[in-house]
């Protein structure tokens, strides 16, 4: 498959190196050109590419950039054909996306998301703590395989986007349309739990739509206190005790 990643994080970094190295044809972009894109980050066959290139002629495009930068990438995301699919894999943090604000967003991120950009989009690979997502996939069949939630509107592109999260070593659950994605947005207890294929069903019917975003700023304020002051990503072990402490 064709695949076209914006955005080098530490999530678009795993994806780029997971869905290279799974067979796929990979090109990626960010917002500071292909000449910042390093050995690293291509080390399994992505290839580095402008912004603009990295959606031309892809069956998938992938956007791990940013929450608030959504509506930048919008002109460009609408050149994109209607079958292309668009698979978004951002959250909403209010303490730290300051120019947006819970009444702009609502409470739906992905429908925020979908109505920014005026097509359909996926929700994938939001729900999994970067070290988690570079460090604890496993081979498919195993006890302690790492589900991962995948919404979308369209069937197709659901099972699209699950498909694609196998690849990356994690079992791709099944979250139903975008409008329950709230169901595994910060907050809720499918979001950075860590849980299996057996256990993520339970998850998400027990998301509280109430709860969850004072749940979600309790976390955000947490990490910050401890990793803000030098911008260290938190490991598995802290971010994944932290929200089950506080989401389930």
């Amino acid at each position: 498959m064709n695949i076209g990643i914006l955005g080098t994080g530490h999530i678009g970094k795993t994806l780029i190196q997971r869905l290279s190295a799974a067979g796929h044809e990979v090109k990626v972009a960010n917002s500071r050109g292909p000449e910042t894109i390093g050995p690293d980050i291509l080390s399994s066959g992505g290839r580095a590419v402008t912004v603009a290139d990295a959606l031309i002629g892809v069956d998938a495009a992938i956007l791990s950039i940013p929450f608030d930068n959504i509506p930048k990438v919008a002109p460009l995301v609408a050149d994109v054909p209607a079958d292309t699919v668009v698979i978004d894999t951002s959250n909403y943090y209010p303490l730290r996306d300051s120019r947006l604000t819970t009444d702009d967003v609502g409470l739906v991120e992905s429908l925020w998301v979908a109505e920014r950009l005026g097509r359909p989009v996926v929700k994938a690979w939001n729900a999994i703590g970067s070290d988690s997502f570079a460090h604890r996939n496993r081979p498919a069949g195993s006890a302690d395989r790492i589900a991962i939630p995948v919404a979308a509107d369209s069937p197709r592109e659901r099972r699209l986007g699950m498909a694609l999260v196998e690849d990356t070593g994690f079992d791709g659950f099944d979250a139903g349309p975008l409008a329950e994605s709230w169901r595994l947005q910060p907050g809720t207890p499918s979001y950075c739990t860590d849980l299996t294929r057996e256990e993520m069903s339970g998850a998400l019917a027990a998301a509280d739509a109430t709860r969850s975003p004072k749940r979600r700023d309790l976390a955000v304020a947490a990490v910050q206190e401890r990793f803000g002051a030098d911008g260290t990503n938190p490991d598995a072990e802290y971010l994944v005790g932290l929200h089950r402490a506080l989401f389930m």
